[in-house]
């Protein structure tokens, strides 16, 4: 993580045109606290799933997926400030992102920073945010959040034990990181149309914290045949789909850097009786967007990019905008022609998202420009950094 200013100065890109529509979106996306979606998550345990896809009843759906919520001192305050001094309130400052992410069959986030306890709040270098993250994902529209960061253990094991049972005051799945062995070695189970996903998290480091002593389970660490091992279990377990959350990459570097190159490789390469073991990888970490790409047939997003962030510095000091920049990735899964065989991305596309530090609110770019906000050269960078390894050859398209 890189640094972040506790001073209120805010950079405004486009604020002016943007905050009269950005307030009005808010309170009208805040109203549904469910995000407009009945939905359901079980163990294939409690539905009985043998992983073979029901052929006259199994529905496509759609996917999508955001990435890092890093909530810095300057987000917290805005956060309260949102609930009238009050408690803190998530909600307005992620509505920009609600139309896309409640839209789809299955959302996913990642939650970087663990919660504190109550009033005891922080921002860089070691986070502890609010609980009231979990109920403002909730009513965005998420049903699962990758846990697994660099910062998952900045406040120990107590902190671990606060961000999920936030997460599951709220109804909002989790994978990456566990108070019990069991917690920490399940993935999240999902259902989404005719489908049983299955989501798993890692991170490449946790910053030097060590796990806790005796509990190794408590954050999963970034390691191939684990992973393999993983995907391969859930699978047997009755996974239609399996969905890999990778905290990785190189900070403020647009390219995917050689260990996501290649572990990507690896992962998508790796089939038992001719099928995928895995069937998307989702990247955050890097605070800036990076490639999407389809490699060995399987879907990668390198890096979404920040989804919520305050100002945000690289190595050489300097405020940088591109760490307020994302994207949401959105998949289309239809079910497969016979039992045990893949499920497939019949459709995938991109959505362009930025964080105004002007409104401190999430802004779909797409529909900002349209309403006339002068945006359209971060749209257009954060397009050629996606496209850049020949993702729209493969099909992938801007969206908003």
């Amino acid at each position: 993580m890189t640094r972040s200013t506790r001073r209120t100065r805010r950079t405004r890109h486009g604020a002016a045109v943007l905050a009269a529509a950005l307030i009005a979106a808010g309170a009208a996306a805040c109203a549904a606290p469910d995000g407009g979606r009945a939905r359901t998550a079980a163990s294939p345990a409690a539905t009985g799933a043998t992983g073979r896809p029901a052929p006259a009843a199994a529905r496509g759906f759609t996917l999508a997926a955001s990435g890092d919520v890093l909530p810095h001192t300057s987000i917290i305050d805005r956060a309260n400030a949102d609930a009238g001094g009050d408690g803190y309130d998530f909600r307005p400052m992620l509505a920009g992102a609600k139309s896309v992410v409640a839209g789809a069959d299955l959302a996913i986030c990642h939650m970087e920073t663990v919660y504190g306890a109550h009033g005891d709040y922080s921002g860089y270098p070691a986070f502890t945010s609010p609980p009231q993250v979990a109920a403002g994902l909730r009513a965005t529209g998420y049903d699962s959040c990758s846990t697994a960061s660099n910062h998952t253990l900045d406040d120990g094991a107590d902190g671990i034990a606060r961000t999920l049972g936030a997460l599951d005051r709220a109804g909002v799945k989790h994978a990456g990181s566990g108070r019990t062995a069991a917690e920490g070695h399940s993935p999240a189970w999902l259902r989404a149309g005719g489908a049983k996903v299955a989501q798993l998290a890692y991170t490449y480091d946790t910053n030097g914290y060590p796990l806790p002593e005796g509990r190794p389970w408590a954050v999963n660490l970034m390691e191939r045949r684990r992973i393999v091992a993983d995907a391969r279990a859930a699978r047997r377990a009755g996974a239609d789909v399996v969905v890999v959350s990778l905290h990785w990459g190189t900070e403020w570097q647009d390219e995917p850097d050689e260990r996501q190159l290649g572990l990507g490789r690896q992962l998508t390469a790796s089939r038992t009786d001719g099928r995928p073991d895995i069937d998307l990888i989702l990247g955050t970490h890097a605070h800036v967007p990076q490639a999407y790409e389809k490699v060995n047939g399987t879907w990668i997003i390198y890096g979404m990019g920040d989804q919520i962030a305050g100002e945000m510095f690289n190595y050489d000091g300097a405020q940088d905008a591109r760490g307020n920049m994302g994207t949401i990735g959105r998949f289309t899964f239809a079910p497969p022609a016979r039992a045990g065989q893949r499920w497939r991305v019949t459709k995938a596309e991109f959505v362009p998202a930025f964080f105004d530090l002007g409104s401190d609110r999430v802004v779909n770019l797409g529909r900002a420009i349209d309403r006339g906000a002068d945006l359209e050269g971060v749209r257009d960078r954060i397009r050629r950094v996606v496209l850049s390894r020949g993702a729209a050859q493969d099909g992938l398209v801007m969206a908003q």
